[in-house]
């Protein structure tokens, strides 16, 4: 039998996505947003209300990354979700954190996270938002003996809505277009 338990976010994985912008004097600004996942082979959508001080300034950037955040670097993606830069002007700097100007878009790179997508603004509206990816960039020391990004080593993490933890990603128990061929005959 199945408990009902009414409208809520239920989808568990949510990634833990770290979303950098500029703000109108050069000062990095990061948020944490879970509700964000990839909506074309070259775009990505995040459910972001404007009252954020980083949608206001993608809109005026035009820009924005999205970082993977790690379980290395845990307390400083979980600090990106609870603090507001609309109240706290030193929130990235408060993280202790590293941010290098993109060479692709007007939006800042963290370094220590392992993963960024660099992402052009598409559409700001009701919803939220939608970026094209311009570029994916990985630390190598997360790469594949074939120079794949391998989740695994990059410690990613994602968020259980559920019960409000962070999770790391697990062993592999399948591959995708390949574990279900069986039933095709």
């Amino acid at each position: 039998m199945k408990k009902d338990f009414g409208p809520m976010p239920a989808v568990f994985p949510m990634p833990v996505l770290m979303i950098a912008t500029y703000d109108e004097d050069g000062t990095v600004d990061v948020m944490n947003a879970a509700w964000g996942q990839i909506c074309d082979s070259d775009m990505i959508t995040l459910a972001l209300t404007e009252t954020h001080k980083t949608v206001k300034n993608l809109k005026k950037a035009g820009a924005f990354t999205v970082s993977l955040a790690d379980a290395g670097h845990i307390e400083a993606a979980d600090f990106f979700g609870i603090a507001s830069g609309n109240k706290m002007a030193d929130k990235f700097e408060r993280s202790g954190l590293t941010a290098v100007r993109s060479t692709r878009v007007n939006a800042p790179v963290i370094e220590e996270f392992p993963v960024t997508l660099e992402c052009e603004l598409v559409e700001c509206g009701k919803y939220g938002v939608i970026g094209k990816i311009v570029n994916v960039m990985a630390d190598e020391a997360v790469l594949d003996e074939k120079g794949k990004i391998d989740v695994t080593k990059a410690g990613i993490i994602m968020f259980d809505q559920f019960r409000n933890g962070y999770y790391t990603v697990g062993e592999k128990v399948g591959t995708a277009w390949n574990t279900g061929k069986g039933l095709l005959k």
